[in-house]
């Protein structure tokens, strides 16, 4: 019998002052038997910076032909593409061939600087294509926060990222590889 995907419930409060985002969220995320605690809230913190009415999480890691995140238009368009980890390059020009603007969050820096050495040439022809990294320190930091029920609020200035659940805290300032030109 196959493990099943445990549930959390998170209460998201994004203050987003870069982007003039200012809502609260209530999510309920899958987390896959084969995700950690720190993919799961890197999954909620690209959730934060990209949030919109029209974004969701999606099923990741249980189904190769959706992202971590994405946002349809009304008529089923896919304006936005969101991986984390290191995707293949057959992945990512699938996602920029059905997406108007792709992102992906690398988040295991000895991993991510192996992958981004032997990709950057490559990636540099997707102009959809934006890679972000973030680093080890903030995200063991948001594993931390990870518990079953979550009430949490972000904080977003300058590009620097504050989430805390009001005891604990995690800092994080994305570091991007590539900006998309779209």
């Amino acid at each position: 019998m196959a493990i099943k995907s445990t549930i959390f419930k998170a209460a998201l409060q994004i203050t987003d002052m870069d982007r003039h985002y200012y809502r609260d969220h209530q999510l309920t995320i899958a987390r896959h038997p084969s995700e950690n605690d720190e993919r799961m809230m890197v999954r909620l913190l690209a959730f934060a910076l990209h949030a919109g009415p029209a974004l969701q999480l999606c099923r990741g890691i249980s189904d190769e032909d959706e992202p971590d995140l994405w946002q349809k238009s009304l008529n089923g368009d896919i304006e936005l593409w969101i991986d984390l980890g290191q995707p293949d390059e057959k992945r990512i020009r699938k996602a920029c061939g059905r997406a108007a603007k792709v992102v992906i969050y690398t988040y295991q820096p000895r991993s991510a600087d192996v992958w981004w050495k032997q990709q950057a040439d490559r990636l540099k022809r997707f102009d959809k294509l934006e890679v972000r990294a973030l680093d080890e320190t903030g995200v063991a930091q948001l594993g931390r926060l990870a518990q079953r029920s979550m009430q949490l609020q972000c904080t977003i200035q300058d590009g620097h990222i504050l989430m805390t659940n009001g005891v604990d805290s995690a800092e994080i300032t994305p570091l991007t590889r590539q900006a998309s030109g779209a």
